[in-house]
C-alpha cells in the first residue's frame, strides 16, 4: 500500500518558522518528483513547491525566499520549511508524489498562523 504522511503542522505567530516532513512508503521514493501543496477554506488547491528525482527545486512565487524544499531520499522523506510565515499562509498542507506509473496524495497536515 502506497502512503504518504505528513507530519510538522501546527500553530505558529506571524514571522515564525514550522518544518513539514512527508513520509513515503510503498514507492520507489527516489524515482518519484515530489509536490507540496496547500489549501485554505473555501480555496483552491495550489502548488507550494516542487522537488524532482534529480533534486532540482522550483517554489511559487508567493514562497520565494520564505520556503525550502529538500528530500532526503535514505528516509523516503521530502521536508518543506516555511520561514517567516504569513497569515495568509494558513491551510491544510499536502504532499504529492508523482512518476510516469502514478500520483499519489497524504492526507495532509495543518498549519495555522496566528498571534
Amino acid at each position: 500500500q502506497v502512503q504518504l504522511v505528513e507530519s510538522g503542522g501546527g500553530l505558529v505567530q506571524p514571522g515564525g518558522s514550522l518544518r513539514l516532513s512527508c513520509a513515503a512508503s510503498g514507492i520507489i521514493f527516489s524515482t518519484y518528483d515530489m509536490y507540496w501543496y496547500r489549501q485554505a477554506p473555501g480555496k483552491q488547491r495550489d502548488l507550494v513547491a516542487l522537488i524532482n528525482s534529480g533534486g532540482g527545486t522550483n517554489y511559487a512565487d508567493s514562497m520565494k525566499g520564505r520556503f525550502t524544499i529538500s528530500r532526503d531520499n535514505a528516509k523516503n522523506t521530502v521536508y518543506l520549511q516555511m520561514n517567516s510565515l504569513k497569515a495568509e499562509d494558513t491551510a491544510v498542507y499536502y504532499c504529492a508524489g508523482y512518476s510516469y506509473i502514478g500520483s499519489y496524495w497524504g492526507q495532509g497536515t495543518q498549519v495555522t498562523v496566528s498571534p
